[in-house]
């Protein structure tokens, strides 16, 4: 696996909208500094749902934005999701909770996925997008960094699998909006997954 794409975002405003969002992502040649709050440059709008340690970086892999293409029908530039790396040969799909992804002395630990909200569905220009993304179950992966650095395109990249419990990110995804068992809640609160997510699976009913 290599490092494809390095994308990074300004405070723009959406069309129709009164808000600004960093969601408009712009490929760079590099080489980007990464700190443990992403990449030194990027901005983040929303910090009610975005960003933070936990959320530092959003990447996607190559082989999900070929599916996605294919879906739509469209052409989709690295940074169309709002991502920050893209991976190639990597399937979101095949990604979980604790995962690490080594790019040279950089550390990435996969945390949660990414949520479709009304931001996305408006840079996609399509208000039902939400709902075709959670039925997708391709969710890109946020992370933390476990180590800083700098990262360029062409970097390897290596697939680090969590030893313990195997909890996929697109299965968090399906969790979202429904109750889960207990059994669930104390296996999604087993593996390192981000803040916000640990906190609604603490403060669930029983």
């Amino acid at each position: 696996m290599k490092l494809l794409a390095i994308c990074i975002g300004q405070a723009e405003r959406l069309p129709g909208k009164s808000y600004k969002t960093g969601i408009y992502k712009t490929p760079v040649n590099g080489p980007v500094l990464i700190d443990q709050l992403g990449l030194v440059g990027d901005v983040v709008c929303n910090k009610k749902h975005h960003g933070g340690p936990d959320q530092a970086i959003l990447l996607e892999g190559s082989l999900t934005l070929a599916w996605w293409a294919a879906e739509l029908g469209r052409d989709l530039p690295p940074g169309t999701f709002g991502e920050n790396l893209v991976i190639e040969g990597l399937d979101n799909r095949d990604v979980a909770v604790g995962d690490r992804f080594h790019l040279g002395e950089i550390v990435l630990e996969a945390t949660s996925p990414r949520a479709p909200c009304n931001t996305l569905a408006a840079r996609m220009e399509d208000p039902k997008f939400s709902r075709t993304f959670l039925k997708a179950g391709r969710p890109g992966i946020y992370c933390r960094v476990i180590t800083p650095g700098s990262l360029q395109i062409g970097d390897m990249v290596r697939h680090e699998f969590y030893a313990d419990e195997r909890v996929p990110v697109s299965e968090l995804l399906n969790s979202a909006g429904r109750k889960v068992s207990d059994a669930e809640r104390n296996r999604f609160l087993s593996v390192p997954i981000g803040i916000r997510w640990r906190e609604r699976f603490q403060l669930a009913p029983n």
